[in-house]
C-alpha cells in the first residue's frame, strides 16, 4: 500500500497551481488535498473547493476571503475560509497535512513558505522569493524545522533529478564540477536590440514554449528568472556562482544539466510541460502519470545551445552581481524587478525600462547584511521605495499570481 499524501496548494489558482491540483486529480488515491490558498482569485478558489473540498482554503485579501466564505455556505460546501498572511500561514503548517506546494508568486509567498518550512513540511518549492529574499534564513528554517525542499522550477527539478541519490549539498565530494542552467531566450531572442524598447506586454508574454502566468512571462522576456534561478541554485545546491552557467537553448526539451569532475554531464529531457516536474516532485521516489505526452525525440531534435547576450539580457548580469554582493542585494534585485514588472504590464513603462529600473535599485540600496529575515524585508521595502521613486508610482501592489 502506498501512502496517502495530503497537499496544501499555496498559489492554487495561479499556473503552477493549475498543473498541480491535474497531477493530483489524475492518482486520488495517492494524493488528498487538505487546504488550498491563493491572493484574491475567491471565485476560481470557489470552484476548486467544490472539486476538491478542502477542509480549509486560504486567500491573502480579506475581502475576497469574505465573499469566497458566503459563495461556500451557500453552495454547502463545507471548506473553512482563513484569512489574510496569517490564513496562509496556518495552512501552510497544517497538522494534517505532510506536503506543501509553496507557488504563490512574489514576496506574498515568503511567510507561509516559511512557517511549512518551521513547520517540518515537505515542501515543494516554486517560490523563488523564498530562497532569493530569504537564502539563508530560509535554509536555516528547513534545516532547524527538519523540513525537506523538492524543487518545483523545471530546471532545478531537472538538476535535482541530475544529482546523485541522497545528495547532501557538497558538490564536491558528489563529484560536481558545474551546474548548467538552460534557458529558452524567450520572446525577444531574435528581436533586433533597437526593437525591444517597443514590446507590449502582450508580446512579452507569449512565451514560444511554456504556458505561464503573466509576471513570470516577463521575468522570462528579459531573463531575470534565469538570473533568479542561478541565486536560487546557489543556496539548493550549495554551489558557489562560478559553478553555475546559464546557456540558451530554444528548444526547451532539455530542462538542466550536470557535470561531474570526469567529464560526464547528465540531463533531463521531457516536454515543456511543468506536469512532469510537478509529478516527479509530489510522487519522489516514485514515478507517477502526469498526463504529459512521451518525449519524440526524433521530431523534437536537433538542438541547439548558445551563451547568452548579456546586451540582450542585461537582468542576468544584474542577478550574478547580486549574488556576488550578498547580504540584502538579491533581495534588492527581487523587489525593484516585481516593481518594475508590474509598471510595464500595468503599460507605465516601457520593457527595456526594467532592467534599468533593477540596476537603479541595486546602485541606491546599499547591500547589507542578513542576520534576520527582517533585515532581507527592510531592504524589501526600501528597493521598492526607490523603484517606485524612479518610476514615478505613488502607490502599487506587489505582483503576484493567484
Amino acid at each position: 500500500m502506498i501512502a496517502r499524501r495530503e497537499i496544501v496548494v499555496l498559489g492554487a489558482t495561479g499556473s503552477i497551481g493549475d498543473s498541480t491540483l491535474d497531477v493530483v486529480g489524475r492518482h486520488p488515491a495517492r494524493f488528498g488535498v487538505a487546504a488550498l490558498a491563493a491572493h484574491r482569485q475567491w471565485r476560481k478558489l470557489a470552484t476548486l473547493c467544490r472539486r476538491f473540498r478542502p477542509r480549509f482554503a486560504a486567500l491573502l485579501d480579506p475581502a475576497a476571503a469574505a465573499l469566497l466564505e458566503r459563495d461556500l455556505a451557500g453552495a454547502g460546501v463545507p471548506t473553512q475560509v482563513l484569512a489574510g498572511d496569517a490564513g496562509l500561514c496556518a495552512v501552510a503548517a497544517l497538522p494534517e497535512a505532510d506536503t506543501v506546494v509553496a507557488a504563490i508568486v512574489g514576496a506574498a509567498g515568503l511567510a507561509p513558505t516559511l512557517a511549512a518550512a518551521r513547520a517540518g513540511k515537505r515542501i515543494l518549492l516554486a517560490n523563488k522569493e523564498a530562497l532569493v529574499i530569504g537564502g539563508a534564513a530560509f535554509m536555516a528554517a528547513v534545516r532547524s524545522g527538519g523540513a525537506s525542499l523538492v524543487p518545483l522550477d523545471s530546471e532545478h527539478n531537472a538538476i535535482f533529478q541530475c544529482l546523485p541519490q541522497g545528495y547532501a549539498g557538497v558538490p564536491q565530494a558528489a563529484g560536481v564540477r558545474r551546474i548548467l542552467l538552460t534557458a529558452s531566450g524567450g520572446p525577444f531572442r531574435e528581436r533586433p536590440l533597437a526593437e525591444l524598447a517597443r514590446v507590449t506586454p502582450d508580446e512579452a508574454c507569449a512565451h514560444p514554449n511554456w504556458v505561464m502566468g503573466r509576471k513570470i512571462s516577463v521575468d522570462s522576456a528579459t531573463m531575470m528568472n534565469k538570473g533568479l534561478e542561478v541565486i536560487e541554485a546557489h543556496w539548493l545546491f550549495g554551489v558557489p556562482a562560478a559553478a553555475i552557467e546559464v546557456v540558451i537553448h530554444p528548444q526547451s526539451v532539455i530542462h538542466s544539466l550536470v557535470e561531474y569532475l570526469d567529464g560526464s554531464v547528465l540531463a533531463q529531457l521531457g516536454n515543456p510541460d511543468m506536469r512532469t516536474p510537478i509529478a516527479q516532485a509530489l510522487a519522489h521516489p516514485d514515478r507517477i502519470d502526469a498526463g504529459v505526452p512521451p518525449l519524440d525525440l526524433a521530431r523534437a531534435g536537433p538542438f541547439a545551445f548558445a551563451a547568452p547576450d548579456h546586451a540582450r539580457f542585461p537582468c542576468l548580469g544584474l542577478a550574478y552581481a547580486a549574488l556576488a554582493a550578498g547580504g540584502t542585494a538579491p533581495a534588492v534585485l527581487n523587489a525593484a524587478n516585481e516593481i518594475a514588472v508590474e509598471a510595464f504590464l500595468a503599460g507605465r513603462i516601457g520593457f527595456t525600462d526594467i532592467a534599468a529600473a533593477c540596476a537603479h535599485a541595486l546602485d541606491a540600496v546599499p547591500a547589507g547584511p542578513v542576520h534576520a529575515l527582517d533585515d532581507a524585508l527592510a531592504a524589501d521595502a526600501a528597493a521598492r521605495a526607490v523603484a517606485r521613486a524612479r518610476l514615478g508610482i505613488a502607490a502599487a501592489t506587489a505582483a503576484g499570481e493567484g
